[in-house]
């Protein structure tokens, strides 16, 4: 397989269907929150791991984006030293606009699609999820 090809296709339909970036965030902003995301009971550690960062730096991230209301922090119910880093709801609406497609540009192009084809392809994107969680899952 064309590797470089496929990173065409994927850069052009992020390109053509995202949707439209309205806050400064940078690529590290994105990368935490998306680590806060994925992660259930995500800690500045998890955080830490994700971005290849030192603790410290992800601190700082933390703490850039507490600052202005897209995470907050948690303690935990059951061990109160370990202190959990939650997304806010401005937080998941930028995390949303900046890493996702936009659903109603994404709902036009599958609407022109087959029934068979519109299958086809969710499987094909399933498949390759699967087996990037099989190969690189967190």
């Amino acid at each position: 397989m064309d590797v470089s090809f496929f990173n065409e296709l994927w850069t052009d339909l992020y390109y053509l269907l995202h949707y439209r970036h309205e806050e400064k965030l940078t690529h590290q902003n994105v990368r935490c929150m998306q680590a806060v995301k994925k992660k259930k009971d995500a800690t500045v550690a998890d955080v830490a791991d994700v971005l290849q960062v030192t603790h410290h730096s992800a601190s700082e991230h933390v703490k850039r984006l507490i600052d202005k209301g897209y995470l907050e922090k948690e303690r935990s119910a059951s061990d109160k030293r370990t202190v959990f880093v939650k997304l806010t709801v401005l937080g998941e609406d930028a995390l949303k606009r900046n890493t996702e497609l936009d659903e109603q540009k994404l709902q036009a192009v599958l609407d022109r699609l087959s029934k068979d084809e519109q299958k086809s392809l969710m499987d094909a994107f399933e498949k390759l999820r699967t087996e990037a969680k099989h190969v690189y899952g967190r």
